[in-house]
């Protein structure tokens, strides 16, 4: 017997296909934030100022990685390192006005796109995909042990 699951499995790749955003790391050419940068800016935004090791504990990604997104942000203008602002050893990365900026106007871009695709939904049926997604997106996030704040 075939579960519901496999249907959700080949949604979910069909929808990675398409991809809303189809970038790498740092910023574009053109200005656009790529996913590693956007979803790094987004934690932060969220969380506020973090570290190398606060970054690697939320992703789930070894040092390295990190090290190599936040030198590419750096480079972009997107994010600074400060002193730790509770006085610890390690120092932080905060978001510049540059990086608030750019997220704000990528996330504005990826909603107009939402809107062209859900035009024809209600904003009942909107709202009951959010709260799907929300709680598809919390129930991986507790069994990863990775939670992401939400605003």
């Amino acid at each position: 017997m075939i579960r519901p699951t496999h249907e959700v499995e080949y949604e979910q790749m069909l929808l990675s296909r398409h991809g809303l955003m189809h970038h790498k790391g740092g910023r574009s050419k053109e200005g656009v934030l790529e996913r590693s940068a956007y979803i790094l800016l987004s934690r932060i935004r969220v969380q506020g100022p973090m570290s190398i090791g606060e970054l690697s504990d939320a992703f789930g990604l070894d040092a390295s990685t990190l090290n190599r997104q936040t030198a590419a942000a750096m480079r972009a203008g997107l994010v600074e390192r400060i002193p730790d602002p509770d006085g610890g050893m390690a120092r932080k990365f905060r978001i510049t006005s540059e990086g608030e900026r750019l997220l704000d106007e990528e996330r504005q871009g990826l909603v107009r796109s939402l809107d062209r695709v859900m035009a024809e939904w209600s904003d009942t049926d909107i709202a009951a995909f959010a709260s799907y997604l929300r709680r598809f997106n919390t129930d991986i996030e507790r069994i990863g042990g990775r939670p992401w704040p939400r605003p």
